[in-house]
């Protein structure tokens, strides 16, 4: 950040001259300047213990009201959100273990990813998880699992909703959500959105895995929206960053016919 600076004028305080002293002061006059001198000391005492008895209940009152807060919070944290939280990871392991069956499955999928979302066995699935333990770790986590389910089960639209609404801070997770979200636009033939989501998803995690698979995604649907010189710029960035990739050795054909 950048601080300019500044010219500050400092005020110089100036001590007052004395006056000069009466010689003809006499002891009376002395006597009873003193005397005014505690008298108002004792006013001005008297006033600064009503302030202060004045202000002492709203002072009070914030101390006690930003105690409260606190222990507040701190029930709240202790006794609501990680019990919530707690319920909420039991809950999802059923959904999940239904998820994984459903991915290693090629007879009943749908059924297992209709378990998944809806839940069986006496526990819920996805969207219940979503909607009654909001806020938590699992419920963020229901809401890519259930985005994935949707796309599985050729629900496009309802797959984009839940992954847009998921946010983690793994940024892989984050570039396979939006890598799915593109591939449900492409899915319904939105092929402007869906070549938005594969860029976002190729530039949200630099890594071998994510990022040359979005890449050459953007470069077809690119092809496709016949705009050859986009194309070209990302096949040639997986040559250039990517160059051991799986992707890299499937674009030369590609680079060829956008560069003609």
């Amino acid at each position: 950040m950048c601080i300019r600076d500044r010219n500050i004028t400092m005020a110089t305080y100036k001590k007052k001259e004395s006056k000069s002293k009466n010689k003809g002061f006499d002891s009376s006059t002395k006597d009873s300047t003193t005397a005014e001198v505690f008298e108002s000391l004792d006013v001005n005492a008297s006033r600064t213990e009503q302030t202060v008895a004045k202000y002492q209940n709203y002072i009070i009152g914030f101390v006690g009201l930003a105690v409260i807060l606190v222990l507040g919070y701190l029930g709240y944290e202790n006794f609501i959100l990680q019990p919530k939280s707690q319920e909420a990871n039991n809950e999802l392991f059923t959904a999940q273990n239904y998820f994984n069956q459903a991915l290693n499955s090629n007879e009943n999928s749908d059924s297992l990813f209709l378990l998944s979302l809806n839940g069986g066995e006496g526990k819920y699935g996805f969207l219940d998880i979503i909607k009654n333990y909001s806020g938590t770790n699992a419920a963020n986590i229901s809401l890519y699992s259930a985005g994935m389910a949707y796309y599985n089960l050729n629900d496009f639209e309802k797959s984009i909703d839940h992954l847009n609404d998921f946010n983690s801070e793994d940024e892989i997770l984050n570039a396979l959500a939006l890598g799915v979200i593109g591939d449900s636009f492409a899915e319904l033939n939105q092929l402007n959105d869906a070549l938005d989501s594969y860029r976002d998803a190729a530039n949200s995690s630099s890594n071998k895995f994510s990022s040359p698979k979005f890449l050459l995604k953007a470069g077809n649907v690119a092809t496709l929206l016949k705009r050859k010189s986009e194309a070209l710029k990302y096949y040639k960035k997986i040559k250039a960053d990517y160059p051991k990739s799986i992707e890299s050795s499937l674009i030369d054909i590609q680079i060829g016919k956008n560069s003609l």
